[in-house]
């Protein structure tokens, strides 16, 4: 089978290629799903240089989520079984999705309704669980109150931005282009700051009144971003940390925590995911599924490349205002 193979860290368009793979057995308890499409997320790329929060083993094949057809399921339990011809997004937190075929625990695939598309699919978990969970299961932002999200204009903030419209929360959204300003607003954002133009802390303070800033924000950015995102803090404030898109340290004085009880606090889906019973991944899934019908949090499809395109792939995701998440067709139906 093909697959993209990593044998070095570094730049991904630079390391990066397609090679010939033995296909991989599926053991009891596991499917083989043959792998149509799957997006590049910045997660992704960050593996790909060996600075995310998991380093993997070299050689690596990447790709953390997509979608694809379940060829194999074996296990004693007849849903298992039932799975094998099914259309499954394959949550892949070791990896390993960028092949034609991939193996995995039957618990990681996810039977996918009719109505979501292949790209809907392949882009079902990572952006949208993390929106929610974010906003309505570690934070539960109350009707009305103010959300400060940076890097508001990626698929991620866009669906924040329309789940605050669907849940009744209040967002303030950080940028770094002016021409994104009317086009989030167009999508629901209450405010939308950019940065090195706009004095952010004064203007949020404006916003939220007595409160002095935000209770509620999250950053996947860093360096004067975030930076900017902790200066916003209320009494009482919370900042989520989920990325680190910049790759630049966040700077502030510690006095700004020592003020008010605010708190800085990090989140990683994939430990979230750990410590959750089967029964609430399920209630999750379902809640994904039906956002993503009522178009809250689908995701915005920008170019789809072939397997062997894999370097210009990484080279279009990377690129600002490129239109819509990348995908790789692995194979075709």
């Amino acid at each position: 089978m093909r697959a993209v193979v990593v044998e070095r860290f570094g730049e991904p368009a630079d390391v990066v290629t397609v090679a010939q793979r033995p296909e991989p057995l599926c053991g009891a308890g596991m499917v083989r799903v043959r792998m149509l499409l799957s997006p590049i997320n910045p997660s992704d790329l960050m593996t790909v240089r060996g600075i995310y929060g998991r380093r993997p083993d070299l050689p690596f094949t990447p790709g953390y989520e997509g979608v694809g057809i379940v060829e194999e399921a074996r296990g004693v339990l007849a849903w298992v079984r039932r799975l094998r011809g099914k259309r499954v997004a394959v949550l892949n937190g070791i990896g390993g999705n960028w092949a034609e075929q991939v193996v995995v625990p039957s618990r990681q695939v996810v039977p996918l309704p009719a109505h979501l598309s292949d790209q809907q699919g392949a882009t079902f978990f990572v952006n949208p669980a993390s929106a929610i969970v974010m906003t309505r299961y570690v934070f539960k932002v109350p009707r009305g109150q103010w959300l400060l999200q940076t890097a508001a204009g990626s698929a991620l903030g866009r669906m924040v931005i329309r789940l605050g419209v669907r849940e009744g929360f209040r967002t303030i959204n950080l940028v770094r282009r002016r021409a994104q300003v009317e086009e989030l607003k167009r999508l629901g954002a209450d405010e939308v700051l950019v940065l090195g133009e706009d004095d952010i802390p004064t203007r949020v303070r404006n916003l939220t009144g007595s409160r002095g800033g935000v209770t509620y924000a999250i950053d996947c950015v860093g360096g004067e971003m975030g930076s900017q995102a902790v200066a916003c803090l209320g009494r009482g404030g919370r900042l989520l940390l989920y990325g680190t898109l910049s790759n630049e340290p966040i700077r502030f004085d510690p006095r700004v925590l020592m003020v008010g009880g605010k708190k800085i606090e990090g989140f990683w889906l994939s430990e979230w995911v750990r410590t959750q019973s089967p029964l609430a991944m399920l209630s999750l899934f379902k809640r994904i599924e039906s956002l993503m019908r009522d178009g809250v949090i689908d995701t915005e499809v920008g170019t789809v490349y072939e397997l062997d395109q894999i370097a210009q792939a990484a080279r279009e995701a990377e690129k600002p205002a490129r239109g819509g998440k990348v995908l790789l067709r692995i194979t075709s139906r």
